[in-house]
């Protein structure tokens, strides 16, 4: 595809900000937006609801072990990503970069794996919404419910890209709120302010104990309860392809992305290790309330809803704070959703950029929205109204073991574009300092990542293969993913005739003078988080903005 020159590029009419990409995606999300972008698709339903889960196999200590392990090792994903999305913001980002610097074949696997990863999680958050919503009833229509969150997605979504992040931006405010409450309910409520006036600390790592016993006894029960907590956080944990994918369409992304990136390090320190930390606080792992929800069991639908959180609140019988908890928990969930629908058309519009996909998907609205990637993708959320017959636990449990070998198999790849990146860099005489953002102790980072990420993905459904537990649902529930990637890459590889791409011929110029001239038209210098929050306020005339040559 010929890239256009900057001159041809026209000014829109709204704003005069310039389109000044390749295709036909718009930059108009600014850093505020990009900050809580990047939030609202690293929070959803698994560190309110589904941390239940690990806190059930893993026990307090197991929990915080496997999430602080995970976040550490992600970590050295983002630092792979950073690099490389900072000095190429391009539409589709990591799926077009493993195209383009690697094999053509593996940016068709990972963009169709990326692709059905975040259509699939749709689905996802609308049946954990159900289970939220049952919380205050039971009799609440699930089937009414799919519709108007996939009614609402649509809307989200359909307009322009600055509607989207608007709106992102909003909800994803409101998941900051939540997390802030949720972590001074657990400080306040264990050192006796309750009112039970039940100084409780850290009670619960001692009864019922530190570490949970899972599938076996003993030590090596206590390791697998570990390994199941692992395995929980390698679904909570992301955020790294969310920033990527946004980096197309943001404003000034040689300073906003990469700013994006830097955040992403205290974000799972204060997001995920301190909420796995405090999961383990408020409630045992062998919890009553807790165990009747993972079992499925018809007492414990009424309650279903409840995060860990919400049955340690009605455990010391708090009044208010469980609805508001719940409340917020509603807002979480839909943003969560929200930002899949944007990422799973993103990355559809990126495989028919690239001719990984029928060409009419290249099609966008004048507000720069892929409007035939976008039908496309709303099937999926229909995929959520199984739980009318199924129930949506069972659901829940599909779609989670099909998702989370997905989200694996996408950060191997990174690790994978990135040692390729490295290795052309090297070939062709860069010098990695002079880029945007240089990650730090690479390529080792992309090593110790690749191989840990590998070692996750193929153990993730070991449990199938114990003596007496081997069913064939449950191995195609957890290998599904995996056995499709390679079929996907060979297919495309022996169709194309493929091959990788030697160090010397990696394109590492590629879109760079159209971004490298987008950066320079702009005559006011970059504009910070909190100077873009005070515009927010109404005081745009007292700071400064965005301005264009």
């Amino acid at each position: 595809m010929d890239v256009p020159s900057y001159e041809s590029k026209k000014y829109d009419n709204d704003d005069g900000l310039v389109s000044d990409n390749s295709d036909d995606l718009q930059r108009r999300l600014g850093n505020r937006q990009i900050q809580l972008i990047a939030i609202g698709g690293s929070i959803g339903t698994a560190l309110f609801v589904s941390i239940g889960g690990a806190l059930n196999k893993g026990g307090p200590v197991g929990t915080l072990l496997a999430y602080f392990f995970y976040s550490c090792l992600l970590g050295l994903v983002n630092n792979c990503m950073a690099e490389m999305a900072t000095y190429m913001p391009v539409s589709g980002g990591f799926i077009r970069m493993a195209g383009h610097w690697v094999d053509e074949a593996l940016g068709f696997m990972v963009g169709w794996n990326f692709f059905f990863y975040e259509a699939l999680l749709i689905p996802f958050e609308i049946t954990a919404l159900n289970l939220v919503l049952t919380f205050w009833r039971d009799d609440i229509p699930v089937a009414a419910v799919c519709a108007a969150c996939i009614v609402l997605y649509a809307l989200c979504n359909i307009l322009a890209v600055k509607a989207y992040g608007e709106a992102e931006f909003w909800l994803s405010g409101g998941k900051v709120f939540l997390i802030l409450i949720l972590f001074s309910f657990t400080f306040v409520t264990m050192v006796g302010g309750n009112p039970q006036h039940d100084a409780y600390g850290f009670r619960y790592w001692k009864d019922p104990g530190p570490f949970a016993e899972y599938l076996s006894t003993g030590s090596l029960g206590r390791f697998e309860g570990f390994l199941g907590a692992l395995w929980a956080a390698s679904f909570c944990i992301v955020g790294p392809e969310y920033i990527s994918m946004v980096s197309g369409e943001a404003k000034r992304p040689r300073v906003y992305i990469k700013n994006a990136f830097k955040t992403v390090y205290w974000r799972f320190g204060f997001f995920f290790i301190l909420g796995a930390l405090c999961v383990g606080i408020v409630i045992p792992y062998n919890d009553p309330t807790l165990v009747g929800i993972l079992a499925g069991d018809s007492g414990g639908a009424g309650t279903a809803a409840a995060s860990p959180y919400v049955i340690a609140m009605k455990n010391l019988a708090i009044p208010v704070l469980p609805h508001l908890t719940n409340a917020l928990l509603i807002t979480s969930i839909f943003s969560a959703g929200n930002t899949y629908t944007y990422c799973a058309t993103r990355s559809l519009y990126s495989l028919a950029i690239d001719g990984h996909a029928p060409k009419f998907l290249r099609k966008c609205t004048r507000n720069g929205v892929p409007i035939y990637c976008f039908a496309i993708t709303m099937i999926f959320p229909l995929l959520s109204f199984l739980q009318v017959s199924s129930g949506s636990a069972q659901v829940l449990t599909w779609l989670v073991n099909l998702i989370t070998a997905g989200g694996l198999i996408d950060f191997i790849v990174m690790c994978i574009t990135y040692l390729a990146f490295y290795r052309a860099c090297k070939a062709q005489g860069i010098d990695r300092k002079t880029l945007p953002y240089c990650g730090w102790f690479q390529p080792y980072c992309s090593w110790i990542g690749l191989v840990g990420l590998i070692c996750i993905v193929f153990t993730y459904g070991y449990s199938t293969f114990l003596p007496g537990s081997f069913t064939l649902s449950s191995f195609f529930s957890y290998y599904t993913m995996v056995g499709v990637a390679p079929i996907l890459f060979v297919f495309w590889k022996l169709l194309k005739r493929t091959k990788i791409i030697p160090a010397h011929e990696v394109d590492l110029v590629w879109d760079a003078p159209v971004i490298d001239a987008y950066e320079a038209s702009f005559i006011s210098p970059p504009i910070g988080f909190w100077t873009e929050m005070v515009q927010l306020v109404g005081l745009k005339r007292s700071v400064p903005v965005d301005n264009r040559a």
